[in-house]
């Protein structure tokens, strides 16, 4: 029998993909689907995320979407768009607002299905943004307002409600301006160029003139005006061997004058030329070096040589930030659901670990002392002999309240289903369980934002796909638990990652030294770092321009950083893969179900006061490590 799809919305997505390919005339073009904004490259579309729920919404909005991509690059020529491009800002805006609107209009003319989907896309925008609400034309975009306008000329049909209010708040602007310029859209949607010429012409009228540069065509015909001159003055005569001749005289008149300069003026040429050749080292001072900016920090402290291509498109956010609260509590209640079953192994084992951690706490007085907390338990003494002075004791600092767990949890797309829902419930409870003991924890999560690159990819290939970009993908790093909030103010938290969309690549050696970071600026004197992830780091865009074991060393680089400094106490938990490779402390589990049990025994034996304790829950890997 074949395997139920676990996803009900993946043929719908599945054939939207296909769809778009086919609409855009671009059978290698590559369609996701993602949670971030939606987003274009010339081989590339991100379309808006369908959720396992595929409401109604959710489905217009991604064919909307889809179909606006595809016929923008189906109808579009990047060359003649680039060549009529304005030069200001808000000329740009109006540019492309109104060449987008003639792609969609030329798709509804001959794809009628595609305006209602496009409509849909339009009005999830406008009231997005707030359209509906405005009440005055300074308050919207001039060049939102233009798009829309052409569309309403180009097709004849009506907008969607908050669309159609900021594009009827501007239109007697528009109209009174551009009106002629605006009545001859419907004869050229179909020619590219002179579209162009025709929105160029309407954001003068607008009073943007200014903005527009140089006429493209304009310098076109001056061009091959000089061309035809180049070409009539090649033309060999008479008249013109005696000027060849007449300019090869002064040539030579010319270089005599140059070889009878004074020597002077030629060895002064020769100096200066010396001097732009060195710089500003010529005009340092005798003995000082020239004052040089210093070198960008490394992007890595474990390794100088890992680079990065941007950071500008990574994050770090709260996991409130990646969903609503409503959404959030939704995804709780769904994980607590789906994860009933495992509840009773779970709180025993964090039942077990509980009372160890309490017995170390039982036991952790200091007795007879001059001063402290009364110790009434040797008061019977000092009734029976008055003489007998009083006994205090002091609370000790023990090994495990002065301590910081950071669990760092890989939320890959490999993690999904079973595997990351077990993980975030083992998380929530050893959380409570450590909170109770009155040990600090933090959760932390690490994926990327897009598949296979998402914007650094972008800006890679619009910047001509230099050599060697180091990692080539948008980081997401996402704080669920920090170590000072308590655990019920952020128990929804660990729901988003029952979210669909979050789960993409992983890349491990930056999130380590993330934590890591973190780790080592808290003021607690014991800090320990728990990572669970179920094997290697893999993020496609990168490792298709850089070496393949790039990412690979750089998790090796980390982790012997981390271990070496022995600020922080490393121990990883492999689900499904050998991780004893990387990590000198560390246990594969081969059923998800296992973790619960893995993590506790592994804490508990961090917490043991008995070294031989911690011997025998670590000794195998370091068997292992040494071996290595």
């Amino acid at each position: 029998m074949s395997k139920p799809n676990d996803n009900p919305a993946d043929p719908f997505k599945k054939a939207l993909a296909e769809a778009t390919k086919v609409m855009a005339d671009d059978p290698e073009l590559t369609v996701s689907y993602s949670v971030d904004p939606p987003g274009m490259t010339v081989d590339t579309v991100r379309l808006p995320q369908v959720s396992r729920r595929m409401t109604r919404d959710e489905v217009l909005l991604a064919r909307g979407t889809a179909d606006a991509y595809a016929l923008k690059l189906r109808h579009q020529d990047d060359a003649t768009y680039a060549k009529y491009m304005p030069q200001g800002q808000m000329a740009k805006d109006l540019y492309e607002a109104m060449e987008t609107a003639r792609c969609e209009a030329v798709g509804a003319r001959t794809m009628p299905g595609t305006a209602g989907n496009i409509d849909a896309k339009i009005g999830a925008e406008a009231e997005r943004k707030g359209y509906g609400q405005v009440t005055r034309a300074s308050d919207a975009p001039l060049s939102v307002a233009a798009g829309y306008l052409v569309r309403h000329l180009a097709t004849g049909r009506e907008l969607p409600k908050s669309a159609a209010n900021v594009m009827e708040l501007w239109r007697p602007f528009i109209e009174d301006q551009a009106a002629g310029t605006l009545d001859r859209i419907g004869e050229m949607l179909e020619d590219q160029s002179a579209f162009a010429r025709l929105a160029r012409q309407v954001i003068a009228d607008l009073g943007y003139g200014d903005q527009l540069g140089e006429d493209p065509d304009g310098s076109d015909e001056e061009s091959q005006e000089q061309a035809e001159s180049e070409e009539d003055q090649e033309t060999p005569d008479s008249e013109g061997e005696e000027d060849d001749s007449s300019e090869e005289a002064d040539a030579e008149s010319e270089s005599s004058q140059e070889d009878t300069q004074d020597p002077s003026q030629a060895q002064l040429s020769a100096d200066e030329l010396a001097d732009q050749e060195m710089g500003d080292e010529a005009e340092m001072p005798e003995g000082e070096a020239p004052l040089e900016p210093p070198p960008p920090p490394p992007v890595s402290e474990a390794d100088p040589n890992y680079a990065v291509f941007t950071t500008a498109f990574d994050e770090e956010i709260g996991a409130e930030e990646l969903a609503e609260p409503a959404e959030l509590e939704r995804l709780r209640a769904y994980l607590d659901q789906q994860l009933d079953p495992l509840k009773g192994a779970v709180g025993r084992l964090a039942n077990k670990l509980q009372r160890r951690l309490q017995a170390q706490q039982n036991r952790s007085w200091e007795f007879d002392l001059e001063e402290g907390t009364l110790d009434a338990g040797r008061l019977a003494r000092v009734v029976a002999n008055p003489t007998t002075p009083l006994s205090f004791k002091v609370e000790k600092d023990t090994e495990f309240r002065d301590t910081v767990v950071t669990l760092l949890l890989d939320n890959s797309g490999s993690m999904r289903g079973r595997p990351i829902s077990i993980a975030a419930i083992c998380a929530d409870v050893l959380a409570r369980t450590l909170e109770r003991c009155q040990v600090k924890v933090e959760i932390l999560g690490f994926t990327t934002r897009a598949w296979k690159g998402g914007q650094s990819r972008e800006k890679w290939l619009a910047e001509g796909r230099p050599q060697g970009p180091g990692r080539l993908n948008d980081l997401r790093h996402i704080i669920y638990k920090s170590a000072d909030a308590p655990w019920r103010r952020v128990r929804p938290n660990l729901g988003l990652m029952m979210k669909e969309g979050l789960l993409k690549e992983n890349i491990d050696g930056e999130a380590l030294e993330w934590a890591h970071r973190r780790m080592v600026a808290r003021r607690e004197q014991r800090k320990i770092l728990m990572v669970i992830s179920d094997g290697a780091p893999v993020d496609d865009s990168t490792l298709s321009v850089n070496p393949a074991n790039y990412l690979d060393k750089h998790l090796r680089d980390v982790i012997a950083m981390v271990e070496k400094r022995r600020q922080v106490e490393l121990l990883a938990i492999g689900i499904g893969h050998d991780v004893t490779k990387y990590y000198q402390r560390a246990v594969k589990i081969t059923d998800a179900e296992q973790l619960a049990g893995a993590m506790t025994e592994q804490l508990a034996a961090l917490f043991d006061a008995d070294p031989r304790a911690r011997a025998r829950a670590f000794g195998i890997n370091r068997v292992a490590a040494a071996a290595r």
